[in-house]
């Protein structure tokens, strides 16, 4: 007889049931295929409004619209929310990590230009104003800002009852930066097969895969925010919760000193999705899934939801927040200058001749 998995036993002995349905992101109602084809079917709507200015439009980590001939700069902008996130900071009673969210994603977002941010907008949306979620998302996004070194400049609260459901809010930040033309990447005349990639630690989830986490955990594991992980010290919640992370201030110098020659943000669609995004159409990158530890909560998602490992690396980070493309003989040096910044980051594969795929084994 085949040997059946052994289930996950959290702190405190309570046993977390492993689910034999295979769920998917498409059961907890996100269609990342759909999206993809609606956002296809406006394409030629969009770039009917683009002039010579535009250098880079819909399918980036953010726009990048020229200053003119009489600059060498250009603005980067970039609009994201934290989606379904919320719904499990007002399960916990606690949104002060949502507004650190939202800038952060944004402000990693225009990094895989090279910009550095310069303002940042915020948007709260709910039915009927609760004041303490408001402070805290806002006063988190302050922080953020500032540690970023940006100004959150305006916003709209929106109070609407009917669209939004009572208790529901939203989260949504829209970000502008600025990059010199030498500083600007992806370099991609300059990227070739040998390349490293270098890999740098998530918080956990950041701000994407909340509908098949909260679905794994809550809806089909029948767990609560307040159980522990593994550790004994860590709650469910705030290993969902934790703050997306800010590779800005590590990141930027490198990429400045022109030591980085690409950079992909992994949020929604995984290392695949967003690391192949950057790449030229003649490399393929193979990743090695070994040379990283994945936090606990992303185990404990897929085996309550029975998740595949394909859609596990679709819907999640998976513990990489950012992957950098380096050239081979600067790679030990950026690692070690990232790592001495307070990042966690490690050489997790090479780019080969290829086209266009990512490989992760």
């Amino acid at each position: 007889m085949e040997a059946q998995p052994e289930a996950l036993i959290l702190s405190g002995g309570k046993l977390a049931k492993m689910s034999e349905e295979k769920l998917t992101y498409s059961d907890s109602g996100v269609d990342i295929a759909a999206a993809e084809s609606a956002l296809s079917s406006v394409g030629d709507a969009i770039k009917a409004t683009h002039g010579p200015e535009v250098l880079s439009g819909v399918g980036g980590f953010g726009g990048v619209f020229s200053l003119g001939e009489e600059s060498s700069r250009a603005l980067v902008s970039s609009i994201d929310g934290v989606g379904t996130k919320t719904k499990v900071a007002a399960m916990a009673g606690d949104y002060s990590g949502i507004g650190k969210d939202i800038v952060n994603h944004c402000v990693n977002d225009i990094l895989c230009q090279g910009a550095k941010p310069l303002f940042f907008l915020d948007y709260f949306g709910c039915s009927e104003l609760d004041q303490t979620a408001f402070s805290q998302v806002v006063r988190g996004a302050a922080d953020a800002c500032r540690e970023a070194g940006c100004a959150l400049i305006g916003g709209e609260t929106a109070e609407m009852p009917g669209v939004y459901t009572d208790g529901e809010v939203d989260v949504v930040g829209c970000i502008v930066g600025a990059v010199e033309a030498d500083h600007r990447i992806p370099k991609s005349a300059s990227v070739k097969s040998g390349d490293a990639l270098i890999g740098i630690a998530s918080n956990g989830l950041h701000t994407n895969g909340f509908s098949l986490a909260r679905r794994a955990l809550f809806e089909k594991g029948g767990l609560s925010v307040r159980d522990l992980l593994k550790d004994g010290k860590t709650t469910i919640a705030e290993a969902l919760l934790a703050p997306h992370r800010c590779y800005v201030n590590s990141v930027l110098p490198l990429i400045e000193s022109g030591q980085v020659l690409a950079a992909a943000h992994i949020t929604g669609g995984g290392i695949t999705g967003n690391l192949s995004r950057i790449l030229p159409g003649s490399l393929m990158a193979r990743i090695n899934r070994r040379s990283w530890e994945t936090p606990e909560i992303f185990e404990l998602i897929q085996n309550q939801g029975g998740i595949s490992d394909d859609e596990m690396h679709v819907a999640f980070n998976m513990g990489i927040g950012m992957i950098l493309v380096v050239g081979s003989e600067e790679a030990d040096h950026v690692t070690e200058s990232l790592n001495a910044a307070g990042d966690h980051a490690a050489i997790i594969g090479r780019l080969a001749a290829g086209s266009g795929e990512v490989s992760i084994v």
